[in-house]
């Protein structure tokens, strides 16, 4: 195999760097979606201990609705 011409090899670079840049922008968001699940599980868990304490509490059990 022949030496590449520049044209081919600057070709080549330019292809290597935006493969580069397009796998850390998925690296990105990969953990960007990471964080933001474990923010909604941590969400989650702080109202499900909210809404436990309340019943706890007898919030909302003796609630009279009656007209």
């Amino acid at each position: 195999m022949g030496p590449m011409d520049p044209a081919s090899l600057a070709a080549a670079m330019v292809a290597a760097q935006m493969s580069q840049t397009q796998m850390a922008v998925a690296a990105k968001m990969v953990r960007m979606n990471a964080d933001q699940a474990a923010s909604v599980v941590q969400l989650l868990d702080s109202a499900q201990k909210n809404v436990a304490s309340l019943v706890q509490a007898g919030v909302g059990q003796a609630v009279d609705i009656s007209a």
